[in-house]
């Protein structure tokens, strides 16, 4: 009697990146949006009301979709990138690379698909550039640190000081790499438009323009 195996690859959870200073941005934006228009729609006479809820049909979906909507989602199979307007699904195999230079990006059968939710911070990354060359300029000063593995353990950080974008886009690049063999990371780059965000900010904006043409 032979034993089958199973065939079925293990699952992994994805990691999901995304952008803090992006959420907490978002929301208090809509707090200030639901406070502004809804005082508009409370003490507003005439067509007032109906312009506030214009204004808020139109710009709530608009601050989601920058702010909260943002976000990276890697397994061992795929990444599926989630910008403002649109979800772009890519298998590993078809991943030609991740890169950041003044935006985090992704290249993929000839196209290039910008990774909003991480971005890159120059600031951040001049400093972790300057960090470094501070301890490689105490190493060329100090050679006898370089002989000395305790020593150097005790004033080296236990790793490089880099930005957070530029890890992020290694880390998705190793995964790229890794599985790019995976049968479950073969195919092609699929592109979904969120109409969800689209449609009612569309509608809000052809309500807002009536609303004020007719005033």
């Amino acid at each position: 009697m032979s034993s089958q195996q199973p065939t079925d690859e293990p699952v992994y959870a994805d990691r999901v990146y995304r952008s803090s200073m992006g959420v907490v941005s978002g929301v208090l934006l809509l707090a200030l949006t639901a406070w502004l228009c809804g005082d508009a729609v409370v003490r507003g006479s005439g067509n007032t009301p109906w312009i506030a809820l214009a204004v808020a049909l139109c710009v709530v979906p608009l601050i989601v979709a920058f702010t909260i909507r943002p976000a990276v989602f890697a397994n061992a199979d795929r990444l599926r990138v989630r910008n403002p307007f649109r979800i772009i699904e890519l298998p590993w195999a078809a991943v030609d690379a991740v890169r950041a230079g003044y935006s985090a990006e992704v290249l993929a059968e000839g196209s290039k698909y910008q990774l909003w939710s991480v971005p890159v911070s120059l600031r951040e990354r001049k400093k972790a550039n300057r960090q470094q060359m501070r301890h490689s300029a105490v190493d060329r000063r100090d050679p006898g640190a370089s002989a000395d593995p305790g020593a150097r353990a005790r004033t080296a950080p236990s790793e490089p000081m880099r930005a957070s974008a530029d890890k992020i886009v290694d880390e998705l690049q190793g995964l790229a790499e890794n599985n790019a063999a995976r049968p479950g990371a073969q195919g092609s780059v699929q592109v979904h438009w969120s109409y969800e965000i689209i449609a009612p900010a569309l509608a809000g904006a052809l309500l807002l323009i009536v609303l004020v043409a007719t005033r």
